[in-house]
């Protein structure tokens, strides 16, 4: 389970209600990954990453628009970063989903999470510093 933690707000409700969700959305895997109940999980492997990229284009344009409204100098790099997530999520190899589907959303969830930590982190904590 990925637990939301006071280091990742930024005081910032909507921005860190978004985040939130996106946690949520990493939760979904996981909770998939432990269920032992299912034995094809590939239906819902897809609507985790249909609901994930949907999401975060949803989430990255709330916040660019947010960058911009401040007026934050590194808004094109910041872009360029959320960019490369939806293009590594568009990426996701669907056709190996059913060679180990158990396997697979541990992948995905390492990415997903690892980029979601780091940048909130990292790159997030420099347009309110």
């Amino acid at each position: 389970m990925f637990v939301w933690k006071d280091e990742f707000e930024l005081g910032i409700d909507k921005i860190d209600n978004e985040h939130r969700k996106l946690f949520e959305i990493a939760n979904k895997g996981y909770e998939l990954l432990k269920n032992e109940f299912y034995v094809d999980k590939y239906d819902k492997i897809m609507d985790i990453i249909v609901e994930l990229k949907e999401y975060a284009e949803f989430h990255f344009s709330e916040e660019k628009d947010y960058l911009a409204s401040i007026g934050y100098k590194k808004l094109f790099t910041h872009k360029l970063e959320h960019d490369s997530f939806i293009k590594k999520v568009e990426s996701f190899n669907i056709k190996e989903i059913d060679y180990d589907q158990d396997k697979y959303i541990q992948e995905m969830l390492d990415f997903v999470v690892t980029w979601i930590k780091e940048h909130i982190l990292e790159k997030d904590r420099e347009y309110i510093d």
